[in-house]
């Protein structure tokens, strides 16, 4: 396995997580770390060159709002992170509406993959299908 991805990026990571999925602002470092794991195994069954351009969309994502606020987006409060994340729904960009998306879809896995969050919301899935239910 490669070097982590999300040590250089993580307060953004971080704020973008808690931005998705509201709940996340909940968790403490233990549950940070066990939603970081699983985004960095996930990461590590991808190339380099995907890595870095993830990390370099989450930099330009925390980057945008200083056009627009005159601070990154981990600085920002909550209704001026819901309004540029909205406004990127939008983007001309096809690309960065795409890479939010992907983001987005990180933030998703790093939280509800966690057995804790699994557990809160009844998720019992199983491989064994139906038969692990009777």
């Amino acid at each position: 396995m490669g070097s982590a991805v999300l040590p250089p990026i993580r307060s953004t990571f971080r704020a973008l997580t808690t931005s998705f999925v509201p709940e996340a602002s909940s968790l403490d470092e233990r549950g940070w770390a066990e939603a970081e794991a699983i985004v960095e195994r996930f990461l590590a069954t991808r190339p380099p060159a995907i890595q870095r351009q993830l990390r370099l969309l989450i930099r330009l994502l925390d980057l945008l709002p200083a056009l627009r606020y005159g601070r990154p987006f981990r600085a920002l409060d909550a209704a001026r992170r819901a309004r540029f994340l909205e406004a990127l729904q939008n983007a001309p960009l096809l690309l960065l509406r795409r890479g939010a998306w992907g983001v987005r879809t990180l933030a998703f896995m790093a939280y509800y993959a966690r057995p804790a969050a699994a557990a809160a919301i009844g998720y019992r899935a199983d491989a064994r299908g139906w038969e692990a239910r009777r």
